[in-house]
C-alpha cells in the first residue's frame, strides 16, 4: 500500500525503465515469474490458517464453498486493478484510480481504507497468534499475547525492511508448506478410510440457512485472498506490464484459490464441523485428526504463517501512514524517522497501538469481516473508477475487462456490503467517518496552499 497521489502527466519512458523528457522512472525488472510468486506470497497468507473454523461456523460443512465464491468474487476485482495497472503502470494503486476517477477527496478516502484495513488486519492476526496454535506450547492471557506480539512486529519493522523482507521469504516458504502439509494429510487420512466426505455438502448451520450461511462465510473467506491489491504497486516496476501483469494476477489468484479449496475440502471433511468451528486453530484440528505430525510442530508453522502476515501488513501500513503524513494528508509527527536505521518509526508505534486498541475490541471474525468492509469500499471504488476511466482513452496497450465484469465486481462489493452485521458496520462508518473529516481537512489545507 502506498500514498495517494495526484495525477500527473506521464513522462516518455524508454524501453529500460528510464525516463525521457521527465522524472526518472522505476528500474523494470519483474518479469511474469517473479511477479506471480510476488502476488502469490501476498495472497498466500495466514488469514486461512485462521478462519476456516469461523467459515464453518457460519456456513456450514461445505466450508469450500465459500473460498470459491470469495476466489470468484476476487477475480471480478482484480480484472479492474489488471485494467488500471496496465493503463496507468505506476505505484499509487487504488487511491490512485480513484484520484484520477473523482478527485483527491476520493483519492484520500481510498488511502485511509486501506490504511485503516491494514492496521485491523494487525490487529486479527495478533488475536489469531494468542490463539490455539500457541496454546499447543503455553496458555497465556490474549491481552498479554497480543501486546509482546506487536511490539516484537514493531521492533523488527523499525530495524529496516531488509530485515524484515529477508524474514518473510523464510516465513512465506513455511506457511506454503505448512498448507500442502495439510493437504497432504488430508488426502492420507481419506486413503485410510477416515473422515466424513459427506459434510462437505451441508450447507448452513442451524442459526442460518443455506444460503445466508454461505454468503457469511463468503464474506469471510474473503479476507484470505486479500493482498492481491497491492501488487497495483509494483506495474510500474514490470518488463512489459500489460502481458505480464494480467497472467501473473491471475494466476497467482487462481493457484491460491485452489489451494484454499483443498485446504477447505480436507478440513470440513476430516474434522467434525462442530469442532472446527470452535477452534481457533482450525487446521490443527485437521493434523490431530490424521496423526504423524505432532501437534507442536504444525503449531510452530502455524505461527509463523501469522506472524508473517501480520509483518508484511505493518510494514505496509506503517509506510502508508508515513507517506501519507509527509503528504500533508495525516499529522506530521508520523514522518519522524530513525537517525540510523532510517525507519518511520512514529508510523510504526502510531499503527502498532492502534492495532492493539482494536484487538482488544473484537474477536478475529468481527475484526475480519471489518477489514472486509473497509476494502469493499477500495473495491468498489476501483470497479467503478474503471468504467470513468473509459473515457481516458490512452494510446498506451492495456489489459481491458468486459464491461460487465467492472459492473459485477461493483454489484459484488454491495452484496457482500448487505451480509456484514450491523456492530461490523457501526466500527467500519466510526472508521469511514474518519475518513471524511480528514479528507475534508486535507483538501481544504490543499486549496489553501494553492492559493
Amino acid at each position: 500500500m502506498t500514498p495517494p497521489s495526484t495525477p500527473s502527466t506521464p513522462s516518455t519512458t524508454a524501453a529500460d525503465g528510464s525516463s525521457q523528457g521527465g522524472a526518472p522512472t522505476l528500474k523494470k525488472a519483474l518479469t511474469t515469474p517473479l511477479l506471480y510468486f510476488f502476488i502469490l506470497g501476498d495472497v498466500l497468507g495466514a488469514g486461512v490458517y485462521v478462519l476456516v473454523g469461523q467459515i464453518a461456523s457460519e456456513s456450514g460443512g461445505a466450508v469450500w464453498l465459500p473460498l470459491l465464491l470469495a476466489l470468484l468474487l476476487s477475480l471480478l476485482t482484480a480484472a479492474s486493478y489488471a485494467e488500471l495497472a496496465t493503463k496507468y503502470p505506476r505505484a499509487g494503486g487504488a487511491s490512485h484510480y480513484a484520484t484520477l476517477a473523482y478527485g483527491p477527496f476520493t483519492g484520500f478516502l481510498a488511502g485511509f481504507c486501506m490504511l485503516a484495513a491494514g492496521i485491523v488486519s494487525v490487529a486479527a492476526l495478533a488475536r489469531g497468534f494468542a490463539g490455539d496454535y500457541l496454546a499447543v506450547f503455553v496458555s497465556l492471557p490474549v491481552v498479554l499475547v497480543a501486546a509482546v506480539f506487536l511490539c516484537a512486529l514493531a521492533l523488527l519493522n523499525a530495524r529496516g525492511i531488509s530485515e524484515s523482507t529477508r524474514a518473510n521469504v523464510a516465513a512465506t516458504v513455511i506457511e506454503v508448506g505448512g498448507l500442502l502439509l495439510v493437504v497432504g494429510l488430508g488426502v492420507w487420512l481419506f486413503l485410510r478410510g477416515d473422515g466424513d466426505p459427506d459434510r462437505l455438502a451441508h450447507l448452513g448451520t442451524a442459526h442460518t440457512g443455506a444460503a445466508a450461511g454461505v454468503l457469511s462465510g463468503t464474506v469471510l473467506a474473503y479476507y484470505s485472498f486479500v493482498g492481491f491489491e497491492t501488487s497495483v504497486n509494483v506495474a510500474e516496476e514490470t518488463r512489459d506490464p500489460r502481458r505480464s501483469y494480467p497472467r501473473a494476477l491471475f494466476g497467482a489468484l487462481v493457484t491460491a484459490g485452489a489451494v484454499y479449496v483443498l485446504v477447505g475440502v480436507v478440513a470440513s471433511a476430516a474434522v467434525p464441523t462442530a469442532t472446527l468451528a470452535g477452534s481457533s486453530g482450525p487446521l490443527l484440528e485437521v493434523v490431530k485428526e490424521a496423526g504423524g505430525v505432532p501437534p507442536k510442530v504444525f503449531g510452530a508453522i502455524a505461527l509463523v504463517a501469522v506472524a508473517n502476515g501480520a509483518l508484511l501488513t505493518g510494514i505496509m501500513s506503517s509506510r502508508l501512514a508515513y507517506g501519507m503524513a509527509r503528504d500533508g494528508l495525516l499529522p506530521r509527527f508520523l514522518t519522524r524517522v530513525l537517525p540510523g536505521r532510517r525507519t518511520p518509526w512514529a508510523s510504526i508505534a502510531a499503527t502498532t497501538v492502534l492495532s492493539f486498541l482494536l484487538a482488544l475490541t473484537g474477536d478475529v471474525a468481527s475484526l475480519a469481516s471489518t477489514l472486509v468492509l473497509l476494502l469493499l469500499v477500495v473495491f468498489f471504488i476501483v470497479n467503478t473508477a474503471v468504467l470513468v476511466q473509459r473515457r481516458d482513452h490512452s494510446d498506451r496497450p492495456h489489459f481491458r475487462a468486459y464491461t460487465v465484469v467492472p459492473v459485477l465486481g461493483a454489484a459484488s462489493c454491495v452484496a457482500l456490503a448487505t451480509q456484514i452485521e450491523a456492530d461490523v458496520w457501526v466500527r467500519g462508518l466510526i472508521v469511514l467517518a474518519v475518513g471524511v473529516v480528514l479528507g475534508a481537512v486535507a483538501a481544504r489545507h490543499r486549496r489553501r496552499d494553492a492559493s
